[in-house]
């Protein structure tokens, strides 16, 4: 954990089995938390929908080209974006993954554009990694050289391939 981590002030909004939805006072903000140690590879919980929509919104997660759900359990919509994530949405087995080792007490980020084509809302990245993208977008406005540092869905790689594919063609 950063010693930016430290300094800030949250309160315990609720707990679950292996994590906790923390609010900072500062912002309001809320964050997903670990309540565990997690090991890359490691399965942190299963989701599924708790419904279906056919267009994105800042809550939903892509899953098909026309299909995107709300998450159930539905604390999973605190998982926050970060340009150096330590969880991925897999929606093939519909489980969060960790993809980097994580420590009791560290909030648990994916990458927007690693879960979304098209991402309802762009927004300007303030995760203060060294990698940081800036700005935030879908995968299809994200460039090839930024997506390919990045555990992807494999909805989001087929469509990558698809659109390369396509490009070819011109």
């Amino acid at each position: 954990m950063s010693s930016s981590q430290h300094s800030i002030n949250y309160i315990t909004i609720s707990n679950h089995e292996h994590c906790v939805v923390k609010k900072n006072i500062e912002n309001q903000q809320h964050g997903l938390f670990a309540n565990a140690a997690f090991k890359n590879g490691d399965v942190i919980v299963a989701f599924n929908a708790s419904k279906i929509v056919d267009t994105p919104n800042y809550l939903t997660v892509q899953v098909s080209e026309h299909k995107h759900i709300h998450l159930f359990p539905e604390y999973l919509q605190y998982v926050n974006h970060c340009c150096e994530p330590n969880v991925l949405f897999n929606t093939t087995t519909m489980q969060l993954e960790c993809i980097s080792d994580i420590e009791t007490g560290e909030e648990l980020r994916f990458f927007y554009p690693a879960t979304e084509w098209k991402i309802a809302q762009q927004f300007v990245c303030n995760c203060g990694k060294p990698r940081c993208v800036g700005l935030i977008q879908g995968a299809a406005d994200t460039s090839t050289e930024v997506l390919n540092k990045y555990k992807l869905t494999d909805f989001i790689k087929s469509m990558a391939a698809r659109y390369k594919a396509f490009l070819l063609l011109f």
